[in-house]
């Protein structure tokens, strides 16, 4: 593979790396308001922003890990003659199924420009009783995106280093 290539999954797996790891710990603040959520239903008066803040931290925390998950390996795979083929056999799958990814990435990253776009625009509200401002969630929505598209690159690299034969890293993740 050329040094450019290398120098792509070297720099992508790093950034995954970190901003994954980060992510992993947005679970304490979704923690968190939940559970001053509960207490203040229980004795104060209840918030409005608890719930929605919750639920605008777990994208955040699914988008933004969404690419370190990749790395690791950790998505769902349906393994129904997978495990029995060769390495290379694998990879060359993989190579190909990971294209369909970043097709649906790409779609997805389209349709989260324009969405952020209006927000950003318009200045749109959520319709709840807090209404918060929609274009900060959106905003780190299109990075998580963008983030698991460059790892979708990145693996497709490896993929198709490992069919050849060859290896591009990405076993230690310390």
């Amino acid at each position: 593979m050329p040094n450019a290539v290398k120098t792509y999954v070297r720099y992508v797996d790093a950034v995954s790396l970190r901003v994954g790891r980060f992510a992993m710990y947005l679970i304490f603040a979704i923690m968190g308001i939940l559970l001053y959520s509960s207490i203040s239903k229980t004795f104060f008066q209840p918030s409005l922003w608890t719930l929605e803040m919750a639920q605008f931290a777990m994208v955040a925390y699914y988008l933004l890990g969404g690419g370190y998950s990749m790395q690791l390996g950790s998505h769902v795979r349906m393994d129904l003659v997978y495990g029995a083929w060769s390495d290379k056999t694998k990879a060359t799958a993989d190579a190909v199924t990971v294209l369909f990814l970043i097709f649906y990435l790409g779609v997805l990253l389209y349709g989260g420009f324009s969405s952020t776009q209006y927000a950003l625009k318009y200045g749109e509200k959520s319709y709840s009783s807090w209404a918060p401002y929609m274009a900060p969630i959106k905003i780190i929505m299109v990075f998580g995106i963008i983030l698991m598209l460059l790892q979708a690159v990145a693996i497709f690299f490896k993929d198709l280093a490992k069919a050849r034969g060859e290896d591009l890293g990405g076993g230690d993740l310390s």
